[in-house]
């Protein structure tokens, strides 16, 4: 799994950080992907940032 953050869309209200701390973080008022792969374990909360994303600036690809 790959997950990447539209920077254009994001609103930097930090959601998907607090939910999936271990594959985002915020950087300049963006989120970003800080990890290249998605590990196993995060998946869940890493598709739960996805489908909440208030704007859908998370894709998976």
């Amino acid at each position: 799994m790959k997950v990447l953050v539209d920077k254009d869309a994001c609103i930097g209200c930090g959601f998907c950080t607090q939910v999936c701390p271990q594959v985002f973080k915020m950087e300049d008022d963006k989120a970003i992907v800080y990890v290249s792969i998605i590990p196993h374990e995060a998946e869940d909360c890493c598709k739960e940032a996805v489908e909440d994303c208030p704007v859908k600036a998370i894709m998976v690809e």
